[in-house]
């Protein structure tokens, strides 16, 4: 386990000792086969490359910011690591009155199989991927699509499960990532130039330059872009401030929880692709809560918006800690991941477990134990 992370959630009852075994996971391709990985050979205008490398910004753009050049480290195709599987299927808790039990999911990243199986693991979905966790309350944490096999079917299967779990008394919904912004923008846009602040760029070559899947782009239909361009990028929930990324960019949109999700939808409505492109760019920041000054960019989200805690995704929690990634490419230590990372003071936890890279899909429950 990551130290500082939390496996069991409050209101599980006690813990029964159980054994992890360990399996290797084939590490899928990073990008689709169609989609090129170099910036040299994407179609349209060439994109800007100031960047040192995967994970590194740009001297003009802190806080990770990326959207030119892939946002992750790539693990080699064919790599093997191991994590952690703990056997055995729970069922999610029920409340007796009131609010069901509360979880939360990170990147999915078109990884449906391992999605519907730490769902069912967590006793919130049957075998068949059907919601029966009654009255439990679900919320994805966004990027839904890209880098993995099938975006639109996790896409669809969040859109059922919402339906499903509203009709039981609970509730499924989710935020959003910008990988949602990526999706759309390469879909609205295209091959359109747009200023990229470290020279011109094009949604659809950053959307392919970051794990686009040319299956996905031709399975999108309006009621995927309709419903991801209505979601909410922040929401509060029981003393949980739930955001996607780990950057305080939100502060750019509001003071408000409300006003940063009217903002965002307005701004996607206006359908002006610099101005999508300066959203998306913010969104893809990341790392304000690492490191010195980490737990102060916490709270300036908390005591504007509330809460007593962050959760968020964006950033895989080996890629958090620097496990991956090294710029000599040698391999360094990795972490097996078997629950959120809790940092800055305890005051945010990071839910990316890192499943396109041969980590885990997390799914938690709220709140972590003390």
């Amino acid at each position: 386990m990551v130290e500082g992370s939390m496996t069991q959630g409050a209101g599980q009852g006690p813990e029964t000792e159980r054994t992890a075994t360990l399996r290797d996971f084939r590490v899928p391709a990073y990008v689709h086969e169609t989609g090129p990985r170099d910036s040299g050979d994407l179609p349209g205008p060439s994109l800007a490359t100031d960047a040192d490398g995967p994970g590194e910004a740009p001297e003009d753009f802190p806080d990770g910011y990326t959207p030119t050049r892939p946002d992750l480290p790539v693990i080699r195709r064919g790599d093997t690591v191991q994590i952690a599987v703990e056997p055995g299927t729970a069922s999610a808790p029920q409340a007796a009155g009131g609010p069901g039990p509360l979880f939360v999911v990170g990147d999915v990243h078109g990884y449906l199989d391992e999605l519907i199986a730490a769902l069912h693991e967590k006793g919130l979905v049957d075998a068949e991927g059907q919601w029966c966790a009654g009255a439990a309350r679900l919320w994805f944490l966004g990027d839904f699509t890209d880098r993995g096999p099938d975006g639109v079917g996790v896409i669809d299967l969040v859109m059922r499960l919402s339906a499903e779990a509203a009709a039981a008394g609970g509730y499924c919904k989710a935020l959003m990532g910008n990988h949602e912004l990526l999706l759309l923008g390469a879909r609205r846009f295209t091959d359109t130039p747009v200023n990229s602040g470290g020279g011109t760029a094009t949604f659809q070559a950053a959307w392919l330059l970051n794990g686009g899947q040319k299956s996905d782009m031709d399975r999108l239909q309006d009621h995927h872009l309709q419903w991801m361009a209505r979601l909410d990028a922040i929401e509060s929930v029981e003393g949980h401030l739930l955001v996607h990324s780990d950057t305080t960019s939100y502060l750019d949109y509001g003071t408000s929880i409300e006003e940063v999700n009217d903002t965002i939808r307005e701004t996607i409505t206006r359908n002006d692709a610099d101005e999508v492109w300066d959203l998306f760019r913010k969104f893809t920041k990341r790392f304000a809560f690492r490191d010195e000054g980490g737990a102060d960019a916490v709270r300036s989200l908390l005591d504007t918006y509330g809460g007593t805690r962050v959760v968020h995704g964006h950033s895989p929690i080996p890629y958090l800690l620097g496990e991956v990634g090294s710029e000599d490419g040698e391999d360094r230590a990795r972490t097996v991941v078997d629950g959120p990372h809790v940092y800055a003071d305890g005051l945010a936890v990071a839910m990316d477990g890192g499943v396109t890279m041969a980590g885990k899909l997390l799914v938690q429950q709220l709140p972590l134990d003390a």
